[in-house]
């Protein structure tokens, strides 16, 4: 299972991207893609192009809610990394990929990184 980043989400929507060749790669092998009520928030505060949202909402129908374990996991990584300003999105993303066992794909590998120590699989 592979959990997408707000910013891969983005790239993957737009045509002839690295990010949009591997979506397309995980889907033809029929590999479980999916994204978190937090990066489907993100997503939504755009800027969107015409149409990303319907092509988003065709392709994951079902947004994986954060639950109140994840809001746990997501304060342990949290305070665990540093407290780094303006991470909090990416601990919670973090969290849901790591209930689910699933690995996070993302542009920013920086952002996760500080997550792999604490049982996260990059993507």
């Amino acid at each position: 299972m592979i959990h997408l980043d707000t910013n891969f989400l983005i790239h993957a929507l737009q045509p002839g991207t690295d990010e949009d060749t591997k979506l397309r790669a995980w889907l033809e092998e029929e590999e479980s893609v999916g994204i978190s009520a937090m990066t489907w928030a993100e997503f939504l505060c755009g800027p969107l192009n015409a149409g990303d949202k319907d092509i988003a909402e065709a392709l994951f129908p079902v947004v994986e809610p954060l639950i109140p374990a994840d809001a746990a996991k997501g304060a342990e990584l949290f305070n665990a990394t540093g407290r780094r300003s303006r991470s909090l999105a990416d601990c919670l993303i973090a969290a849901v990929a790591l209930r689910l066992d699933a690995r996070v794909a993302t542009r920013n590998r920086d952002d996760f990184q500080p997550f792999v120590p604490h049982g996260l699989v990059l993507g």
